[in-house]
């Protein structure tokens, strides 16, 4: 599958990239890098309502499983017990970027992968 087109605020990136110079795991960051590499970058005032940026609560579904999730993509300062997902899971570093109806294949492990598909978004900022 190819990789869908993502936008990406310039103050979205450069704080994601900050995260990733403290953070340790290559394996995630790697991940979280490459998006950033391929994505557009814009002025936060030129990024669509209908893209994903940090604070977003993003309504999405793991077609492996078909479960449709609500949650708040945070870093991982901002993690609470329920409702927020860190941009440095899996799954978090998948959705920053994309539009509503938007799918991407992503890893879970080295053994596994689901594809994500962006139902909807509202944003809090």
């Amino acid at each position: 599958m190819t990789k869908p087109k993502i936008t990406i605020s310039r103050g979205d990136c450069d704080g994601l990239y900050a995260l990733i110079e403290q953070e340790k795991s290559e394996l995630i960051n790697g991940l979280l890098i490459d998006e950033l590499e391929r994505a557009e970058i814009v002025e936060s005032k030129n990024l669509p309502d209908n893209v994903v940026r940090m604070n977003s609560t993003v309504t999405f579904t793991m077609t492996s499983t078909n479960k449709t999730f609500a949650r708040k993509l945070v870093y991982p300062s901002d993690i609470q017990q329920s409702g927020t997902l860190s941009i440095l899971t899996p799954v978090g570093s998948a959705l920053i970027g994309l539009s509503a109806g938007q799918e991407i294949e992503w890893p879970l492990d080295q053994n596994r992968s689901t594809i994500v598909h962006i139902d909807s978004i509202e944003n809090n900022n």
